[in-house]
């Protein structure tokens, strides 16, 4: 229903696991009562007087709450109440993984579990441990050999468990942000930050914090000094080219953009410059090849320590029995830490540093789609245009006065459009969309620690799609190569597309894909460029999506028809086409139980019989007049009786104006028919 417009990404939630949510929402309750003993059991173990207990107790629901979905119910149980006093456990080790615990109990447990917590008030020992944190990696008292071999490395690992909890609540409770900001939070990340030079895991994760706490929130702008703005710009401009550095700086060049309106308007564009610069660069890596090369160096690595092992194993049978008498306390001790060790996340370095390219290569196609597609607008700005029978006076105004156009039109600024264009943005997003390397997606699906990383390359390429679907709506098709240019991505799109005969089971790639095809179509059409996509195709594309059971997906189908129909209305010999697709757009707007879906149907039938011989003629043969003044009342009562029960005011503000064109429509209708029978 006119142009469409790109949502905006936030930020996703930790998942120590991968798939978390997914897994407990496959899971049914009958599991959950199955574990009541177990957690049971951990839970009051919390409380033993013994710190090695304690410490296991945490590690074992660290594990369990990532096996099953038991975080609501952990939750209720006072899990929340007993985890927050071990933040600040005497013994380091149980800090440690209460922490860990509490860090996959609010990754796992999604927007239930993390407001519980903070209705618990996690956030009051949490802010005491960053600080406490912030203050042991400051301390003097040992010598800095002292420090490095003692608890040096636990301070830095607890801060980092703690700073994951800080994004995964905040992320998505706005009374964690707040406290967040009043909190003096910021000081306490931003000084872990600084020293990324020494732990670039801990601040990768202050930089995904960050991240996620600096939009939309103004008041924490305030905070920010200029030594801040420095230590971002330090690790941002980082000399260091490792994968883990690539998403140190991508994170941090997305925090920059959200610090935006803090930036000078002379500065503007050379930080606009400077953040464009990094996720091209991120962009360029070839993350296929990536991640062939980097098991080929996991494989070489573990032949060569099993080598080793050998080696050492054969050279030990001649050790002394005091000697192995002395070290079996050292090797029971090795052992605990190694179970406990088990809920942070892998140590596999090469695993590691691929999944950061792909993350940061996700993160950068993240911050390009909210570069371009600027703010939403509010609920609250949205109930200016109420949806009620009373309103259509002041749409039909609005719409006038708009010059037809109810959105305003999308628009990038000048700065933003250069860097864009300069750093070859356009090019590198083109190269995203591409199916993942197929070598790179077989040497994965062998391995069960590397599996999760094809779910990442699939991610990267939605992400590539919905780029391109703002890009192609925002930017000149000069800078997107020209007319042939164009018609090579059109011909592209269909390829991806109907070349999966599966493609109808994975409902994100094909929101993606029809989003971005739906995108590049409208651009052809209204520069009168001819499509490549045949309408036998596009039927094909349609008739599937129209029955995929999300609305993005239904709502982009017909849009697409309607911009293939509107073009074939003014070419001759188009009438049976004409016929099939106001016949399937009839039955979609008069039979999809989405409103929303409907409206698109309606828009895309006033788009195709607007104007043109051939679509006269269909209108006439499809009775078209007929069923739209029999869908017209049925669809103001559903619009009357699901409007705001079901819908948000951005989509009954749109409604109503379908309802309005509906209305226009009937009447051009009826004065084509009195012609054309008379």
């Amino acid at each position: 229903m006119g142009k469409s417009r790109t949502k905006r990404f936030k930020r996703p939630q930790f998942s120590p696991t991968g798939d978390c949510q997914a897994e407990a929402a496959a899971v049914d309750g009958a599991e959950e009562e199955e574990d009541d003993g177990p957690a049971a059991e951990l839970l009051e173990k919390l409380q033993h007087p013994s710190a090695e207990v304690r410490e296991c107790a945490c590690a074992g629901l660290a594990r369990l709450v990532q096996q099953r979905p038991l975080c609501p119910g952990l939750a209720r149980r006072d899990a929340v109440r007993l985890l927050g006093p071990l933040l600040l456990d005497p013994s380091l080790a149980v800090r440690e993984t209460a922490a860990g615990a509490l860090r996959n109990l609010s990754a796992c447990g999604g927007f239930e579990v993390c407001d519980a917590m903070v209705t618990k008030d996690i956030m009051t020992p949490l802010v005491a441990l960053l600080k406490e944190c912030g203050a042991g990696l400051d301390s003097d008292e040992m010598s800095p050999q002292e420090r490095k071999d003692q608890n040096r490395n636990s301070v830095e690992n607890i801060a980092n468990e703690a700073v994951n909890i800080l994004w995964n609540i905040c992320e998505c409770n706005n009374r964690a942000v707040s406290i967040f900001n009043k909190e003096g939070c910021l000081e306490i990340v931003l000084k872990y930050l600084s020293r990324f030079s020494t732990n670039v895991d801990l601040a990768i994760s202050v930089a995904n914090c960050l991240q996620t706490v600096t939009e939309d929130n103004p008041e924490l702008l305030k905070s920010f000094s200029a030594a801040g703005l420095q230590i971002l710009e330090s690790a941002m401009l980082s000399s260091v080219n490792s994968m883990e550095y690539i998403l140190l700086k991508t994170l941090v060049a997305g925090t920059v953009w959200n610090l935006k309106d803090l930036i000078p308007s002379r500065s503007q564009a050379e930080i606009i410059n400077a953040v464009l610069k990094i996720l091209s660069e991120v962009l360029e890596m070839d993350a296929g090849q990536a991640v062939i090369q980097m098991k080929v160096a996991e494989t070489q690595r573990l032949k060569t320590a099993e080598t080793e092992e050998i080696l050492e194993s054969a050279n030990g049978d001649v050790l002394i029995e005091d000697d192995e008498m002395e070290g079996m306390s050292h090797r029971r001790k090795a052992r605990r830490k190694a179970f406990v060790s088990d809920l942070l996340p892998p140590t596999d370095k090469e695993l590691r540093q691929t999944t950061a390219l792909l993350s940061a290569q996700q993160t950068a196609l993240e911050i390009i789609v909210n570069m371009c597609c600027g703010e939403d607008p509010s609920d609250d700005e949205w109930e200016e245009f109420s949806s009620s029978d009373e309103s259509d006076v002041f749409m039909e105004t609005s719409f006038n006065e708009c010059g037809g156009q109810l959105l305003s039109p999308l628009c990038l600024s000048h700065e933003i459009h250069a860097a864009l264009t300069n750093y070859l943005i356009p090019k590198k997003i083109v190269e995203k969309i591409a199916f993942p390397n197929r070598t790179a997606v077989d040497i994965c699906s062998e391995n069960p620690t590397w599996k999760p990383l094809i779910r990442k390359m699939n991610t990267i390429q939605c992400r590539a799609l919905v780029c391109l679907q703002s890009l192609v709506s925002l930017l000149d098709v000069d800078h997107l190569g020209g007319a042939p240019a164009l018609q090579t991505l059109a011909q592209h799109l269909s390829q991806l597309l109907f070349y999966q005969p599966d493609f109808a089971k994975h409902t994100d790639f094909l929101e993606a894909i029809s989003s971005a095809l739906r995108a590049l179509l409208q651009t052809m059409a209204s520069k009168n460029i001819s499509q490549c996509v045949t309408p036998d195709q596009l039927m094909t594309l349609c008739k599937a999506g129209i029955n995929n059971s999300n609305t993005g997906v239904r709502v982009n189908v017909v849009s697409i028809l309607g911009i293939t129909g509107s073009v074939l209305a003014k070419e001759d010999g188009t009438l049976e086409t004409l016929k099939t697709i106001g016949c399937f757009l009839l039955e979609v707007a008069t039979k999809d139980p989405s409103l929303v879906v409907a409206g698109e149907a309606l828009d895309a039938l006033f788009d195709v019989f607007a104007d043109g011989k051939e679509a006269e003629k269909a209108s006439i043969q499809i009775r078209l007049l007929s069923a739209l003044k029999e869908f017209q009342p049925v669809f103001k009562m559903k619009m009357r009786k699901e409007g705001r029960s079901k819908y948000s005011q951005e989509q009954l503000c749109v409604l109503d104006n379908v309802k309005m064109n509906l209305r226009r429509f009937i009447t051009y209708q009826e004065t084509v028919e009195k012609r054309l029978t008379s």
